[in-house]
């Protein structure tokens, strides 16, 4: 951690009012404005208010004008009580009289009776000529007025149109990305990086735990960052960019995030596939305005998660290089060493496939640094096991050196799926606190793959799983080179019936032609325990097969181990870079050569069998013995397993002839023929050899 935290982040508080004020994008809720569209439907809304009431008070001057029916109006004309007519006409052809009489005159509305001295007649067209020539007689006066409401009709038959388009803009706008300034028809070009604020990063290196070195490398660019003069005065210079390099669920993403929450300056977060759209050009644009804002906000920090999806090798692919993404990769190629060296903006990107990015993206000046996040050993393993452990409640039974020890291979993100498992198996069994037994447990399903208790084995097919298991335990434990056995189980984990696990002593990085003999002869323990006692072979082999196989290849073709061939690397891969996987494979070898090959893998793979042949027959009856025990239980672990075979018994199974599955015992286990005679030759050579001995110390 370092130091001055606090006070860094009152004085980039300016700063961060300064960006808001300026519209930088705060965050996926700010790309739609609801604000902005409420008040447009307000203000038209408002308008059309306003022209009714307008037209309203254009029409007041006649609201004094009391509606009668035509026969009153007659009586009244009859009764020469009219002084003054006015024939009115609309726009839509309806015609009505506006009638002023001499002097107030009792009319009858309704029920009641009221004295009006104006009235109004609806009245049609046919009939006003007849009218005409009775007020001409009387001498009425009369007059002709057309009252046009043009402008108002126009809007009333227009507005379904106003808002059928209405809606559709917004659903346009919609589809684009939002209302906001980010989001328009004219913002392709835009860039999509997020501005991270201190607020919402929770994540600082506490968190992270199990890549030291990564973590002291990133520490070193936030303290030039915050100090740049301690680096300067001895004439350093800012790096331009960092590249975290490692496999799948190692933290590289975590790492950039711990970078936010430590930095104390601007974080801008992009991936690699935003870059790239479906208009030619988009991607370059978007590079520019990322480097611009970056710019703008310097001294700042700009994380594109998952390079590969723009920075792959240029001319590359089936048929061509892809245009647009090369045109994007020029234009971050030219960013990244064409600002100025004192800006400050500072790239950090990660990749899990290093092997396809373009040469000109990784060499110093772009990428000056390449920081590996491998997967953790051992002291890694258990601080990740403590981080992801803070907030759970622990058993005292909870030995996290044993579960680091237990679980090699396994990244950050695996390790973090495992502790979570252990809490939700822990939850279902309602416990207070998480034990030993639930890790346990979980590590089984993470690394085996969840028990499938359900599925229905029939009692031979259970059998054989349990000699082919106990093959591999018993050629891996009399190889000195082989792993030691964790666990055997014969309940059906994942695809498999039947599962062994290995517990490695310590962590490996080189192997040895000895272990990889060793691992070839117990992969193949399962076959030959099925050939000796069942004398068949079944299909469950095929992935032990296919693994010694891979292995003896790799020994002939690529490690130098064959005594016959030699040093030599034979085969060259040609892997399509925008496929990401060996497509083409050039054999610079004669056939002879191939041939030779070919023999030295049968040869290695043979020999691992005959190895593990020859050390089931000579331990037929521990073979039986622990098959046996196998069956019974379903599960063994390493301390049990020792137990049978120095002889000592195990307590026996409880659950009123039920196993650990929950499924009744099977029959006493019998021992085929053609094995008992097998044991029995081998107790004879025991007895000869024994005998031989002890007359041989008689002798001396």
């Amino acid at each position: 951690m370092l130091p001055n935290r606090k006070m860094h982040m009152s004085d980039n508080q300016n700063k961060k009012d300064f960006q808001k004020k300026k519209g930088s994008p705060q965050g996926p809720n700010d790309d739609f404005d609801w604000s902005k569209i409420l008040k447009t439907v307000f203000s038209w809304g408002a308008v059309i208010i306003a022209a009714v009431i307008v037209m309203q008070f254009m029409n007041s001057s006649r609201a004094n004008f009391v509606e009668v029916g035509y026969n009153t109006y007659k009586k009244l004309l009859e009764n020469d009580k009219v002084e003054k007519i006015d024939v009115i006409k609309t726009d839509v052809n309806n015609y009505s009289l506006e009638v002023t009489l001499k002097q107030e005159e009792p009319v009858k509305i309704g029920k009641a009776t009221k004295k009006v001295k104006r009235i109004s007649v609806p009245i049609i067209d046919k009939v006003i000529e007849g009218e005409q020539k009775i007020w001409d007689a009387k001498g009425i006066v009369y007059d002709f007025i057309i009252d046009s409401n043009e402008w108002f009709t126009l809007l009333i038959s227009f507005l379904p149109w106003i808002l059928i388009i209405g809606i559709w803009i917004l659903f346009m706008r919609r589809m684009q990305g939002g209302a906001g300034s980010q989001k328009g028809i004219f913002n392709f070009g835009k860039s999509r990086a997020k501005l991270i604020s201190e607020s919402q990063i929770k994540v600082t290196f506490k968190d992270v735990a199990g890549a030291d070195e990564a973590k002291q490398e990133l520490e070193e660019i936030i303290e030039f960052l915050r100090e740049p003069t301690k680096f300067q005065k001895l004439g350093g210079k800012i790096p331009r960019g960092v590249l975290l390099l490692g496999p799948p669920g190692t933290g590289k993403t975590l790492m950039a995030r711990a970078v936010a929450g430590e930095a104390g300056v601007p974080f801008f977060s992009i991936s690699g596939a935003d870059f790239v759209e479906m208009f030619v050009g988009v991607g370059a644009s978007r590079v520019r305005d990322l480097f611009e804002q970056g710019k703008k906000n310097a001294p700042c920090i700009i994380f594109i998660d998952e390079i590969d999806a723009v920075g792959r090798h240029r001319g590359a692919g089936l048929g061509g290089g892809h245009d647009e993404r090369e045109q994007t990769l020029n234009a971050l190629l030219v960013e990244m060493d064409g600002f100025e060296q004192n800006s400050g903006v500072i790239i950090i990107a990660a990749t899990n496939r290093p092997d396809v990015l373009d040469p000109a993206l990784l060499r110093p000046g772009r990428f000056d640094r390449q920081v590996v996040v491998d997967r953790p050993d051992v002291k890694g393993r258990e601080g990740i096991l403590k981080v992801h452990t803070r907030n759970i409640p622990l058993d005292e039974s909870v030995d996290l050196k044993v579960l680091a020890k237990g679980t090699p291979g396994l990244a950050g993100a695996e390790l973090a799926n495992l502790v979570n498992e252990a809490a939700l198996l822990a939850a279902r069994k309602n416990r207070e606190k998480v034990t030993m037994e639930d890790f346990e447990e979980a590590k089984d399903k993470v690394m085996m793959g969840m028990e499938r208790k359900s599925m229905i084995i029939s009692e031979e097919e259970k059998k054989t799983t349990a000699y082919h298991e106990i093959g591999h335990v018993l050629v891996a434990l009399k190889i000195p080179e082989a792993d030691p056995v964790h666990k055997v189980t014969i309940i059906p984990r994942g695809r498999a019936l039947g599962v062994t696990t290995y517990l490695p002593v310590d962590e490996k990085h080189t192997y040895s032609k000895d272990y990889l003999e060793a691992t070839i002869a117990y992969a193949l323990g399962g076959r030959a325990a099925e050939l000796i006692v069942f004398n068949r072979l079944t299909t469950g082999a095929g992935n032990d097969i296919e693994k010694a196989t891979s292995i003896a290849r790799k020994m002939v073709c690529e490690w130098g181990m064959s005594e016959k061939l030699g040093p030599v690397a034979f085969g060259k891969k040609e892997e399509e870079l925008f496929l990401g996987k060996e497509i083409t494979k050039h054999d610079e070898y004669s056939e002879k050569t191939a041939q030779e090959i070919d023999e030295e893998i049968k040869r290695i793979v043979n020999t691992g069998m005959k190895r593990a042949e020859t050390i089931l027959r000579e331990n037929i009856d521990l073979l039986h013995k622990l098959s046996k025990e196998l069956l019974e239980r379903e599960i063994l672990d390493a301390e049990e397993i020792r137990k049978i075979m120095n002889g000592e018994e195990l307590p026996a199974v409880k659950g009123n002839g039920k196993n650990k599955a929950g499924q009744a015992q099977p029959a006493e286990n019998e021992i085929p023929e053609h094995v008992r005679k097998l044991m029995e030759e081998r107790k004879r050579k025991n007895a000869e050899s024994d005998k031989q001995s002890d007359n041989t110390n008689d002798g001396n």
